[in-house]
C-alpha cells in the first residue's frame, strides 16, 4: 500500500476521536471554541460570489509573509475575492491587527470593512472534511505558503484539478531529510503545483531533489513586507514613561530561551545600570509563564497585557501585533527561535526598522537571510547569555557602531519589491480570466 492511501487511511480512521483533541486545545486558548467546526470543513458563511482565491497559511510567519500580497493582488483583479485558511488562534488574530480590521476572530472570519477577504480555521487533513470544505467554497485557484504538504488535502485539489501554487516554499535540511524517506509521496506532492516560488537558491536545490516540477526564481516574500505597524501616540506615550534609560529588545522568544535572555540582561545589567529590556514572547498567551520565569531569576516583569506599565528592568509585552512598537522603543533586538534549536525567526522585522540584531546559533530557517545580514555588518550571531550580554554592552555603549549596524539593517532589508511583483504575478496566471465562465 502506498505511504499516500496509508496516510488516507489512517486519518480516517483518527477522526472520531479528534473532536475530543480539539476540545481539549479549546480548553487551553489553542482553538477557538465557537468555531471548532471550521476544523472540519464546516462553516457558516456563504461563498463569495465570482471567482474565488483560496490561500492557505499556516501559521503567524506565514501569515505576516502572505498578508502584504491581498491588497496588491485585489488591485489587479478586483474581481476575484480571497479565502484565506489559517491554523492557529495567533495568525487569526494577526489578519485584524496587521490589515486594521473590525471583527472579532473568536466568532467569525467575516470583515465588514473588506467583504472580498473572508477568513476560515483551516480543515485538518482528514478526507470527508477536505472534501466538506472544497464542496462549499469551489475555489477556482488555491496557494499554499511556505512548506504546507498535507497529502489529503493536496490529493482533493489535484483531484478537483484546481490549479494549485506553492508560495515562499520552504524546506529545512531536517524537512528534506525527512521527505527522502518518502520520495514518491513527496514528488506526487509536489507534482500538485504548477507554480512553486522557492525562498532561497537552497530551498530550491531541496525541492528540486524531491522531485519539484521546474521552480520560479528565488525570492523571499519576507522582503516585501512593509515595515511593522506603530500607534505612534503610544509609542510617544512609552517613550516618555521609560525616559533616558537604555532599552534592548528580545523578540519571538521560545521556552527555555528566555531564561538564557534574562541571564544575559542581568549580566548587561552590571555594566549598565538602569538598563531595560522588553521581552516579547513567540506566544503572547505564555505571558504569565514568561513573567514568572523572571521572577525566579530576580526581576520583576510586568505584563503589557495586564495594561501593566514599562517601570521595571523587564517588561513582559505579551500582546499580538506590537513588535513595531518594542522594535521603536529598542536600540536593537536579539530574535529569538535562536537560542534554542527552533531555526529561528524573521530577522527582518527589526532591520527594516534600521536596528542592529543578535541571533543564536541555530538560524537553519532562516539562515540566507542571517548570512546576509551579518556579511552586511547588520547581524552579530551569539552562542549564550555571555556573548549576549557582551552584545548588549555594545550595542548600548558603541553608538557608532549601533548607527552603521543599523543602517546596514536598513539597506539590507529594504522592501525587495519585485519578489511581491512576482507572487502577485503569479496567482494571476492561476486564475480564470475576468470574462471566463
Amino acid at each position: 500500500m502506498s505511504a499516500a492511501a496509508l496516510w488516507r487511511l489512517a486519518a480516517s480512521a483518527a477522526a472520531p476521536a479528534i473532536p475530543l483533541w480539539l476540545g481539549l486545545r479549546a480548553a487551553r486558548g489553542k482553538e477557538f471554541p465557537a468555531r471548532l467546526g471550521e476544523r472540519r470543513g464546516r462553516t457558516t458563511l456563504p461563498r463569495p460570489d465570482g471567482r474565488l482565491l483560496w490561500i492557505h497559511a499556516a501559521s503567524v510567519g506565514e501569515t505576516q509573509s502572505i498578508l502584504p500580497v491581498l491588497p496588491a493582488l485585489r488591485a489587479a483583479r478586483p474581481d476575484v475575492s480571497i479565502l484565506l485558511t489559517t491554523a492557529t488562534v495567533t495568525s487569526a488574530q494577526l489578519i485584524l491587527a496587521r490589515l486594521g480590521l473590525r471583527g472579532d476572530p473568536a466568532r467569525s472570519g467575516a470583515f465588514t470593512d473588506v467583504p472580498w477577504l473572508v477568513h476560515q480555521v483551516a480543515p485538518l487533513d482528514v478526507p470527508a472534511w477536505i472534501a466538506r470544505f472544497l464542496d462549499h467554497w469551489r475555489p477556482d485557484a488555491a496557494a499554499f505558503v511556505e512548506s504546507e504538504l498535507w497529502p489529503n488535502m493536496l490529493a482533493a485539489v489535484s483531484a478537483r484539478r484546481i490549479p494549485a501554487a506553492l508560495l515562499n516554499a520552504r524546506l529545512s535540511p531536517r524537512s528534506a531529510a525527512r521527505w527522502r524517506r518518502a520520495q514518491g509521496l513527496a514528488a506526487r506532492l509536489l507534482g500538485t503545483f504548477s507554480i512553486i516560488l522557492p525562498q532561497s537558491t537552497a530551498d530550491a536545490a531541496r525541492l528540486a531533489a524531491l522531485g519539484a516540477p521546474p521552480l520560479a526564481p528565488a525570492g523571499n516574500l519576507k522582503f516585501a513586507a512593509p515595515p511593522l505597524p506603530v500607534d505612534e501616540a503610544e509609542r510617544a506615550r512609552l517613550a516618555a514613561l521609560i525616559g533616558a534609560a537604555p532599552v534592548w529588545v528580545a523578540a519571538s522568544t521560545h521556552p527555555g530561551e528566555e531564561e538564557r535572555v534574562l541571564e544575559a540582561h542581568a549580566t548587561a545589567r552590571k555594566e549598565v545600570a538602569d538598563l531595560r529590556l522588553i521581552l516579547a514572547p513567540r506566544h503572547p498567551e505564555r505571558g504569565a509563564e514568561v513573567a514568572e520565569v523572571a521572577r525566579r531569576i530576580g526581576f520583576d516583569a510586568p505584563r503589557r497585557s495586564l495594561g501593566e506599565q514599562p517601570s521595571a528592568a523587564v517588561w513582559i509585552l505579551d500582546t499580538l501585533g506590537e513588535l513595531g512598537l518594542a522594535y521603536r522603543l529598542g536600540l536593537g533586538a536579539f530574535v529569538g527561535g535562536s537560542l534554542v534549536a527552533k531555526g529561528g525567526q524573521n530577522p527582518l522585522e527589526p532591520a527594516r526598522l534600521g536596528r542592529p540584531l543578535a541571533v543564536g546559533p541555530h538560524t537553519e530557517h532562516v539562515e540566507e537571510v542571517v548570512s546576509g545580514l551579518v556579511s552586511a555588518g547588520a547581524a552579530s550571531r551569539v552562542r549564550d547569555p555571555a556573548d549576549l550580554a557582551a552584545w548588549v554592552g555594545r550595542l548600548v555603549c558603541d553608538p557608532g557602531w549601533r548607527e552603521s549596524a543599523g543602517r546596514a539593517a536598513s539597506a539590507f532589508a529594504a522592501p525587495h519589491q519585485g519578489v511581491l511583483d512576482r507572487t502577485v504575478h503569479a496567482l494571476l496566471r492561476l486564475l480564470p480570466g475576468e470574462t471566463d465562465s
